[in-house]
Parts: structure tokens; sequence; C-alpha cells
């Protein structure tokens, strides 16, 4: 089973003042999405990094620090509508 997502598969959040519109009710902080199921990437200084999520994907094993601050958008997997979905629920 292919879990892999093409990029036009991904939504692609802006950044406006430290939050994204995660759905269209609801802004989540940028710091939320580094802890996100759904979180892929962040754009920091014209390129996109790896979500800090990502460490506990066993394909993935991310474990680069991410500049939330300095993040312009969001490379978010959710395309059911689903929202922020945190990653401590599947770790704990």
């Amino acid at each position: 089973m292919d879990y892999t997502m093409a990029d036009e598969d991904y939504r692609v959040l802006p950044v406006n003042k430290g939050q994204v519109q995660c759905l269209p009710e609801k802004k989540e902080p940028t710091e939320n999405c580094g802890f996100c199921i759904f979180c892929r990437e962040f754009e920091v200084g014209g390129k996109f990094v790896k979500s800090p999520s990502l460490a506990y994907c066993t394909r993935c094993r991310v474990t680069e620090r991410v500049d939330f601050s300095k993040a312009t958008a969001v490379k978010c997997a959710d395309r059911q509508g689903e929202g922020f979905h945190s990653i401590t629920n599947i770790i704990s």
C-alpha cells in the first residue's frame, strides 16, 4: 500500500500573523501544525522543510528543527476537513 501523496493532493496554507486557516471556521497557531498528523512541510526561506510531526513516522524519521516564526506556508495532507489532529493521540 502506498501512503505517499502527490504534491497536488496537499493543501498549501499561507501563514498569516503566526496562524494558518486550518478549517474555514478555525485558525491554528503555526506551532500546532508541528504536532499535527496532517502536517507534512513548512515553507521557510523559500524552501519546504519536513514537519517535526513526521519524527514518529517510520518512513520519514525527521529530526530537523523548524523555526515556526519564519514559516510562510504549511503543506497539509488534510483533504477531508478534519482539522488539527495531534500526534500525541497516536503516540501516547
